[in-house]
């Protein structure tokens, strides 16, 4: 089940989605998907309804929404240089940034504390391409919240930008799924490394790989590099890390 929702911010109201399971009224576990660059879209809601099927209560935040109403960007027309796509998918962009984007997660965070089906005195939160770092990010920005964070394919995890996620590695209080994309500039071996060294100095418990094979997009269906067998491990991994930091908790 997909319910749209309007979430207010400090800098206006933020368009969002949640997805909870099919059956029952809860409360659920709650989860924070982030999206990745090619913006909100079906391939994301169809991510959103499987991880509420998983049994969980998912919110699905446009980090985009400052940018005003649109149509999903022509990521294909853009690596082309097609200007019309090119503008777009600037302004997608550039409508957020690292405090934006630890602004609305907090906003996410409020509404979840309001809503009755969501079980959300710890969270759990995955992101996708930009998403995965900014499941990172909110991992060390919001550490009494976060229980659980995951990375798929993201990129400048670990890189010298004084706001590089990696720096936020002493706050973390998640168990960490960290994920890279193979042969990704976003995310080569040697970030890879560095941010699992830095995980390390600071006692967080992560998994931090880079996955041979999958390319950077490989989990939503509607990308040219999805690989079916990646995604079906992102998903077994992502809800067994889920489930571990929340369900079992919870019951124990």
């Amino acid at each position: 089940m997909r319910q749209d929702v309007t979430i207010p911010t400090p800098d206006g109201d933020m368009r969002a989605f949640v997805f909870t399971p099919d059956a029952g009224q809860g409360p659920w576990p709650a989860a924070i998907m982030f999206m990745d660059a090619p913006a909100i879209r079906p391939a994301l809601f169809e991510m959103g309804e499987r991880l509420a099927k998983a049994g969980y209560y998912v919110l699905l935040p446009d980090l985009f929404w400052r940018a005003g109403p649109y149509d999903p960007p022509d990521i294909k027309a853009a690596r082309a240089g097609d200007p019309e796509a090119v503008a777009l998918f600037q302004k997608l962009r550039g409508s957020t940034g690292a405090g934006r984007q630890m602004t609305d997660t907090k906003a996410c965070l409020d509404f979840l504390d309001s809503q009755p089906r969501a079980a959300a005195d710890k969270v759990g939160v995955t992101g996708y391409c930009m998403g995965g770092g900014i499941a990172l990010r909110a991992a060390g920005t919001f550490p009494d919240r976060i229980a659980a964070a995951a990375s798929f394919h993201g990129g400048n995890m670990a890189t010298d930008d004084e706001k590089s996620p990696h720096r936020l590695a002493p706050a973390i209080k998640a168990k960490l799924l960290i994920a890279g994309a193979d042969e990704d500039s976003g995310f080569p071996p040697e970030q890879c490394d560095r941010l699992a060294a830095a995980l390390k100095a600071a006692g967080v418990d992560a998994e931090v790989s880079i996955w041979k094979g999958a390319k950077h997009g490989w989990v939503p269906t509607d990308m040219a590099v999805h690989n079916p067998q990646a995604a079906e491990r992102h998903w077994r991994e992502l809800i067994a890390l889920f489930d571990g930091a929340l369900k079992e908790k919870a019951t124990a």
